[in-house]
This record gives C-alpha cells, structure tokens and sequence, in this order.
C-alpha cells in the first residue's frame, strides 16, 4: 500500500512541475482579437442559449449568454467552431471579421455529436471502439428508480435482468459472463467511479455511454473487463428553468392460480391415488381424510382430522417467551375445504409514485443544476417497499477564460427492508408450498400452520411476511467530485478530480418465535448491524489537442489516477426478549448473550494511463491507449499494463464515393487490446488469515470442558502470486448513417478470450477449514455480434415514425478450469446432492447438468426386457437397467451406450445464456399526440424451474401439488402424461435426481412500456407563463408471451449458477399516469 501511495505522489509532484513550468509562457503565446455574435436557430430565428463556441484546434472558448450572445478571444487566423446538443456543428473562418451571427440546423444524422468516452469527448463520427450511446428520452420513459432497469433491451450487448422486488439492483452483463466471479461493469458518473448507479435519480441524468470493447474501455485497465458504463448528469443552460416530473400509478398483481395449485379436494384424492398407486389393494387410513373408498375432508385439522372440537380446550400464546411452552399448546385449526390461494393472500396491489423538481440555468459566467426528489414504490408482495429521498448539485463557474470549477454532488436516503427472495424458503417459496387446505387464521385469529399429521413442513408465507414489517434497512451516500480545468499555451488542458462516495447503511430485524408449524423456531432473537464505506479518487489528466494543415486532427491526454476504498462491517444479535415491542426491543434489553461479528477491508490502486486520437482528412482514424495499474489486491504481481489499439475508416468521405447519395456516412473500425480484472479477489487473498472462534476452535485448558480458551484457526490460505486476468479483446464493427440521416446502423462482431480467470479449487481434506486461495488457472472465451439500428420517418404532414432496434448475439465456452479439472458443479440441495449444474470445459458457464428423460416405462414386459438386459451385460442376475426402474417412472437415455444407466449416462440438459436478446422501441408523433411502445425479448435460453420439484412429485414433499400431478401424471390409461406416476416415496426414477423434465424453454417477449402522451401548445402556455406541459398515461408489463409455466421467466442467479427459478418475485403490470411541467 506505502509503495503505491509513493507512486502516486510521484506521479501528481510530476504533473504539477510540467504545468507549473509551461503555464507562463500562455501569457506570451501568439496575437488576439476580440470577436462577438448571436446565435439563432435557424427553423424559428429564438436565440439558443448554452451553445459552445471554442477557437479550433485549440482549447480557447466560450458558450452563449441567456440571449444567445458570445464574446471571446481569439488568433487572427482562428477558426470559429459553434456547437450544441442537437445541432449541427458548424466551422467559420474569422478572415479579419470581428462579428459572426450564426443560425444553427437542426443535426438529423448526428454524425457531429459529442460523446464521453475514458477521460474525455470525441465525436460520434471519430469512434473507432464499440460505444453505444443510450437515448434518454427512450430510456426515461420507462418508470423505474434504477437507472440499470431502464437501460434493459436499449442498446446492444447488455444483458440486465432483474424482478419485481422494490430496490433489488439488477444483474447487469456486457457482453456475457467474463469471469466466474463479480460480472458487474465498472460505473463512471461525472468522471468518478462509482459503486453503482442504481440510487442516482433517472430524472438528474443527461447522457449515457456504454463502452464495449478494449478500444473504447482500456483506458480504465484493471477495472475494464467487464465493460464500462459512463453517465454524465445535467447541467446548467440559458435561462432559468423549473421542471417538475412527476407519476403516480398502481401495480396489478397476476390473477388468478399462477402455479396451478389444486384444491383441498382434489389435494386429497391425489393422496389417496399415491397410495394406492404405491400400494395397489392395500388399505388406506388417512388421519386426515378417513379410511372409506374416497377420501372426506374434515371440518378441523387440528385437531387431527376432527369434525367437532371443543374450542374450551384452545391454548396458544403467540407472544410466547419459554420455549417449553411450546409443548403445551392446544391448536384449533378448521379446514379450508375451498382451498387457500397462498399467492393472492401474500400479493396485493401496491401504489407507486415519484416526484422530482429541479432549477437549472446558466451563462458565460457559469451554469447550476439543483434537483431534489422523492420515491415510493410499495411491494405487491406486503411488506416490502422502496423509499428514497435524494438531492442533487451540480455547479460550475468560468474563473477566467480558461479556469473553470466546478462540483457534482449528490445525498440519497433509501428505506428498503431486504427479503429473501431467490429460495424455497421464501415466503414465495412457501406459497407454492403451504397446503391449500390450512387456512391463513386458526379460530382464533393467530397464524395457521403445517401443525399436524400429513401437512408437511412448510411454514405459513402470510406470518412470515406480517412477522417482518417491523424489520428496516436505512442507506444514506454522499457521492461526487469538485474539480478544476486551466486552458494554456492554446493548446493545452490542465484538469485535476477529487471524488468519491461515503456510504452508510444500518438494519434491524426481529424474529418472533414460532407455534404454528410442524418445524417450529421457538426462540425471539433481535438482530442489528451496519456497515460504511469511504473510498476517493483523485484524478489528474493533462490534453494536448490541436488541429493543424487543414488535415490533421491529433490528441493526446496523460493522467494519473488514485483510488482508495475502505470500509467497516458490523453486526450483533441475542435473545431472550419478554416483550416484543419495537420500541422495547434493543441488543440491551435481551437476556441472552449478545454475539458480536465484525470486519474491515481496505484496498488502493495507482494508475498511469496515456491515449493518443489521431485523425487524417476526416477519413482515417487512429486511436491507441494504455494504462498501468497498481493494486494492493496482489503482491508479487501487482502491477499490470494494460494496451489497445483501434482505428477507423470513413468510406464516406473518400473521392470515389458519390455525392448527395443516399449514404451519409459510412465507417469500418476494428480494435484490439487487453483489459484488467481484479474484483475477483479478496483485498487480502495474498496473505493466509486466522480468525477466533469459540464454537469452532477452542482449547480445554484443564482437560475439562468448564474451562475453555478461545484460539485460532486459519480462515483462509494466501496466494502471494494471484495476478490479474486479462481480457483479451478484439471488435470490429461499421457504422452507417442512411438517407440525409433517417437510418442509423451499427453493427459489431467481438471475440473475447478471458486468461488467468481466478479460480478457488477445492483443497484436501487435511488442509482443514480454510478457504482455498483464488488462483490464476482458467480460461474462457466469448464471442458475439451486436446491432443497434434506428429509424426516422414523415408518414404524413404532422405525422412521424420512429423506430429503435438493439439485437445481442452471444456465444460462451469455458476453455480451461485447473490442469486435472475438467469441471465444477454446484446448486444440487435437492437433490440428494446431486448437483444440478456443470460448468465443465467445452461448455458454457452454469449449464444444467443430470438425466437425459426419453419417456415412460408403459409396460412390466419393457421393465423386464431392459433388466434381463442389464444382468446379461453385467453378469449380475439381480442387475436393474436403472436404479428405481417401475412402470410410470421415467425412462433415462443411455448416453455412453453400454445398455445400462449409471452416472456417466448425465449429459448437459440445458442453458440458460440467452442465443440472443433484443429490445425494440416503437414511436409515433401526430402534432401534439405521441404514442410510444418498448418491446424486449430473449431467446434460446433454458430455466430450471425447480418449483416443479416441490409440486409435480407427491414423494417429494407433502405440500401443496399442481394439476400435473392429479391430471396429467401417468397411469396405464394416461401413457403420454406429462408427469411421472405419483407415489409416496420418491426414487432414482422419478424426482431424485436432476433430469430433464425440470429443463424448459425460457424464451418470451414482453411489452416493457406502452405509453400515450399529449403536450399543449407552447402559445396556450404561454399566456399562464408556463414554459411547457406534458401529459401522459402508461402501462408497463403490459404483456409477456412465453412459453415458461413459472411466475416469471426473467430469472436471475449467481455468475456460475443462474437461470434457476426458486420461486422469484414477478415482475407486475403496472398503470401510471404523469406530468412534465416546465415553467
């Protein structure tokens, strides 16, 4: 850490000589003249205020006055360049003129537009790396308080999937998974890296990049591999302006029975079909529902199978505080012969709203930005919400004519309890799992439950929900930057950063004791803990850019880079509480031991980073960059260089192309370069740690167990020599601008080779505990193409048509693991520890793993054949083809061929990587009406829906069962079912383990936004002084066409282990209606 901070102040000492050395001579540098003008627009003649004016080739300028004015200072052979978002740049000599008025067109091709890239802006037509630039005015039309949401589907090569869970941040993929451990792309706001960018107000953003490729990303080095995705929020301009945004709507929950649960009923007969399917002829004697030819339902499960009770004899203290009195209880629960839909008592419809007012303005002395807004977004399942709160400032003044300051800051405050929301454990999970023949409420009003002979274990999902809205999350961040920028010697930049963020979260939860289910938690436990985190950059970047001899175009930026990240996390809990009142409840007040858990981290790392832009004629491009990174994060190989090289060629521009054609602007570019990745690694792998534990390493001193002494255990085993994995990345990709600019095209085709992937293998038994060290041994590739395509259209006077298309190709194969490992597997809980994924070589990442399922066995005669068969080839009489084998039970394909089902017979059943996705955004403007839709689709892709495993199979579990499992499940009269025959004990054959008949197909296409809108005329406005008003009404979600049979099929999961759906939180219909008032 010293030697990197060392570093750094070499490098900053460095910096500050050669500008402190050059800076003087700017006061002596060439002769000046004084030049001022107007700025119109060209269509209505209103002056434009905010436009840049600089002196080209240099880094002199200025921007327009509140009435469209400028003055500046400039060579008396100065090249006049006036640009502005929107329009078309235009270059004028000055040729001895001190006034230039300028009326400026509207830019249809966008060819001129300025876009951020790594420490800097170039023009759109001046890319030669893979940048998407997202279009704001699409994105923000999708209601949501996460920018990452929003961008789903809007440009091509992201992949973001998310849920309907308020505040959970979704997964975010650029260009597919690129290592096996942190996928998410590094976030640049205002110039600083940030943890994310899902608390920053969607209303307060002003562009967005998202960088691809090494040509276009490499200059952020280690942090790259996993793309990068640069937001720059608003600024000041022209006259003051107020604007208020603001929705407000509800969110519908899915109707109906989305998991086909049966009734009590029909819950009883597939019972008493199991067992007699299990034991043909034998006797049935059901505590619940009788021992006669069909099963009766009784009036009361609790008592057991009751059709009177004596409510005198109820006895349950919900507030219980001893855990023997458990015992003592007395429950009366009556049967709900109807059914309980578990799903509609946990999902409600739910409110959601936003408002956001901000004041901006500016002029040639400085510009200001300031928003404040607030966020509420109720769960559809109760209990859970999302509350945030955030203000923002963003400033910056002209000192001089070539000093500016500036700042970017903004505050959040989010309120979001977190649940679980990805297992059977869940609430959701015990949805599909509860028996619909409980109810919500014993007689009583305390909570129901699995208490009972035959109800299984699950728990009620209600009392799990209502037991946690006491619980609270609180987050606040501080984050942003000040900086400083100095113009010198014409030609030159000087700007200097200091940002960071300061994040502070704290969280309580309480967990009441629990009487009503048949596996009860019988003791109050309060939880409570937080965690910060502080970290800085300071960034330091000397341009030079100058245009020279009418032809050449060249840039050159130098710059080091500081950042420094700690942070602290604590928790603490105990038990033993006699009152379960909130305002009671504190870690002081139990009467049990208070346990205490904390941790510290802390990393830094230096960079050294240089690109060089060159451009000859406007024709041929030139872009080269390199970055030198230090980290903390390693130690004998801390230091890592990371190059690209891209170049670009303008077709368009070259003599042999025709004139006032129907191409506008046509460019081949292709790059190849190296990218870093470091967050795979613990800040401390380097190093072996031992931690203090009383429950797993102590000592009894005196050979007794009444004294014991605390000792140590290794935590983990170091790896001094972990390094970086590279990101070998090459692209090459045309960009076309059609027909006086109404078709844009991009197209991309990348090919990635990810080297020295950090992987953990599994270490010997004798090696104790400790976690194995992150090594560099595998290796992966991705390939893929890339299409994003626009379109703008006049159908008719008044009446246009516009459209965007994004479309994502993607192609992944694991290359290498560890030498002697052909695999990995994981997710197989269920199993029998059968693992359900694996991510062997030759294959793509988390692909499902288990029983190729071929069909039924229909006959005792197929039976007997396949075990002859069997015994013949392995000599063994008593040999079975499977394990399990029995009529109505699946039938396993023999893979490897040898005429019998062993576990070699496993082969890959599944993926979940998409083939490709696509987003697809509709428009239509006729005079003040506008009516949009955003379509986004995936395709290719396969789900493990493992809910099937608790509701298709009887044997599995005694819970709540699907129509397939009564109807359409296998008997001799039904031989071409879906499911297998229903028995009371599970086999090899049926659910015990992983197969196919879990695989479905995850493709579908859903109508992420509809929305109608409708703006008055500015000339009503204007006589109530309203500077522009918006009305609009819009429906999200409205429809998703899929052929998945599970609540949703925009599944999530870990990096190596996803597209599994445990029951996840749905994505909901939502219905708004919202404003845009400008005064």
């Amino acid at each position: 850490m010293s030697k990197l901070l060392s570093n750094f102040k070499l490098g900053v000492i460095l910096l500050c000589i050669f500008v402190s050395t050059i800076a003087p001579l700017s006061f002596a540098f060439g002769q000046s003249t004084p030049v001022s003008g107007k700025v119109t627009d060209a269509e209505n003649g209103e002056s434009i205020p905010g436009v840049s004016i600089s002196q080209k080739g240099t880094t002199k300028g200025t921007i327009t006055d509140l009435d469209g004015n400028y003055t500046l200072e400039v060579s008396e052979d100065a090249t006049l360049v006036f640009s502005f978002i929107g329009y078309a740049t235009q270059e004028i000599p000055l040729n001895g003129r001190s006034t230039i008025n300028v009326s400026m067109e509207t830019d249809i091709t966008g060819l001129e537009e300025v876009v951020v890239v790594g420490y800097g802006t170039q023009k759109k037509q001046d890319l030669t790396g893979a940048v998407s630039v997202v279009k704001m005015e699409e994105m923000t039309q999708q209601p949501s308080p996460q920018l990452t949401s929003q961008l789903q589907g809007r440009v091509s090569g992201v992949t973001i999937t998310g849920s309907g869970q308020p505040g959970q941040a979704p997964e975010i993929k650029i260009r597919g998974v690129n290592t096996f451990g942190n996928n998410t792309p590094l976030f640049i706001v205002d110039g600083v890296p940030s943890p994310n960018i899902n608390d920053i107000n969607p209303n307060d953003v002003e562009t967005m990049q998202v960088l691809k490729d090494a040509g276009a990303a490499s200059i952020y080095g280690s942090r790259a591999a996993n793309g990068v995705i640069i937001v720059t929020t608003k600024k000041g301009r022209g006259d003051v302006k107020v604007n208020y945004n603001m929705y407000i709507g509800s969110q519908q929950v899915q109707g109906g029975n989305p998991w086909d649960i049966l009734s009590s009923q029909e819950m009883a007969d597939l019972k008493f079909m199991a067992l007699r399917n299990t034991n043909p002829g034998g006797t049935i004697n059901d505590d619940q529902y009788g021992s006669g030819p069909d099963p009766v339902l009784p009036n009361y499960i609790a008592p057991v199978g009751a059709q009177t009770v004596d409510e005198a004899l109820y006895n349950v203290n919900p507030y219980y505080t001893d855990p023997q009195a458990l015992d003592n209880f007395y429950r009366i629960v009556e049967a709900n012969k109807t059914g309980t839909n578990w799903f509609q008592e946990i999902f409600d419809p739910a409110r959601i709203q936003s408002h956001n007012l901000s004041v901006n303005g500016g002029s040639d002395k400085g510009s200001y930005f300031f928003s404040m807004s607030y966020f509420d977004q109720q769960g559809t399942l109760d209990n859970t919400y999302l509350k945030r709160y955030t203000i923002r400032s963003n400033t910056s003044f002209n000192v001089t004519d070539n000093i500016r300051i500036g700042e970017n800051l903004t505050y959040s405050i989010s309120e979001n309890p977190t649940i679980d929301n990805l297992t059977e454990g869940s609430a959701i999970g015990m949805a599909f799992r509860q028996q619909p023949i409980i109810p919500v409420y014993d007689i009583m009003g305390n909570f129901a439950g699995s208490f009972g002979s035959g109800l299984g274990n699950a728990k009620n999902p209600v009392a799990i929900q209502e037991r946690t809205k006491n619980n609270r999350g609180v987050a606040s961040r501080l984050f942003g930057n000040v900086f400083a920028e100095v113009d010198f010697l014409e030609h030159f930049t000087a700007r200097t950063s200091f940002g960071g963020q300061y994040y502070s979260n704290s969280y309580n939860s309480f967990q009441f004791p629990e009487y009503e289910n048949a596996e009860n938690l019988n003791v109050n436990q309060y939880t409570e803990g937080s965690n910060f985190n502080f970290n800085y950059t300071w960034t330091n970047t000397l341009t030079y850019k100058r245009e020279f001899n009418e032809r050449h175009d060249l840039t050159v930026l130098l710059g080091t880079e500081a950042y420094k990240n700690n942070g602290r996390d604590m928790e603490a809990f105990t038990q033993g509480y006699f009152s379960f009142d909130p305002d009671y409840v504190t870690l002081t007040n139990g009467s049990g031991t208070q346990q205490h858990s904390s941790s510290v981290y802390r990393d830094a790392l230096f960079s050294l980073f240089g690109r060089v832009d060159y451009t000859y004629d406007d024709k041929y491009i030139l872009s080269a960059t390199v970055r030198r990174d230090g980290s903390s994060r390693f130690l004998n190989e801390q230091y890592g260089v990371f190059p690209a090289v891209s170049a670009g060629w303008r077709i368009s521009e070259e003599s042999f192309m025709p004139e006032n054609g129907w191409v506008d602007d046509l460019k081949i570019r292709g790059g190849y370069g190296i990218m870093g990745n470091q967050l795979n690694v613990a800040p401390g792998n380097a190093y072996s740690t031992y931690e203090g534990n009383r429950n797993a390493s102590y000592y009894p001193i005196d050979a007794s167990n009444s004294t014991i002494s605390e000792g140590f255990q290794e935590q983990r085993i170091g790896n001094p020599d972990a390094k970086w994995e590279q990101n070998i990345n090459s692209n090459i990709g045309i960009d076309a601008s059609l027909w006086q600019g109404k078709v844009q095209l991009t197209l991309d085709y990348y090919n990635k080779t990810v080297d020295d992937l950090l992987y953990n293998p599994e270490v010997i038994g004798t090696k104790g505990a400790a976690e194995p060290p992150y090594i560099n041994i595998a290796k992966m590739t991705n390939r893929g193409f890339d299409m994003d395509a626009s379109t703008y259209f006049n159908l008719a006077t008044d009446l246009t048509f516009t459209t965007t298309l994004s479309f994502t190709t993607y192609s992944n194969e694991i290359v290498k693991i560890a030498d002697g490992v052909p695999y990995f597997d994981q997710e197989g809980r269920r199993f029998n520890g059968s693992n359900i994924i694996r991510n062997q070589v030759g294959h793509p990442v988390s692909e499902f793993y288990g029983y190729q399922v071929v069909g039924f066995w229909n006959s005792q005669e197929e039976v007997n054949n396949a075990n002859a068969s069997a015994a013949e080839i392995t000599g063994d009489p008593e040999a079975l083809y499977q394990d399990g084998i029995g009529l109505g039970r699946f039938k396993y394909q023999d893979t490897d061929g040898d005429g019998i089902i062993t576990p070699d017979d496993r082969t890959a059943l599944g993926d979940p990587n998409p083939k490709f996705t696509y987003g697809i955004n509709l428009g239509l403007e006729y005079r003040n009406w506008d009516f949009s839709m955003f379509l986004y689709g995936v395709s290719g892709n396969d789900i493990w829906n493992n809910v099937k495993w608790w509701t298709d199979f009887y044997s599995s579990f005694q819970g709540a069962k699907s129509h397939a499992a009564l109807y359409d499940s296998w008997t001799p009269e039904n031989m071409n079912a879906t499911a297998p025959i229903q028995e009371t004990t599970g086999s090899f054959s049926t659910a015990g383990v992983p197969n196919s008949y879990f695989v479905e197909n995850g493709s579908y296409l859903r109508a992420r936004q509809t929305q109608i809108g409708y703006t008055f005329d500015q000339a009503f406005l204007d006589r109530y002084h309203i500077g522009g008003l918006r009305l609009y009404a819009q429906a999200a979600n409205l429809f998703t066409i899929t052929n998945y049979s599970g609540l949703d099929p925009e599944i999530s999961g870990g990096t190596t282990s996803f597209g599994i759906d445990e029951g996840q939180y749905p994505n909901q219909r939502q219905f708004i209606f919202g404003l845009n008032l400008t005064f």
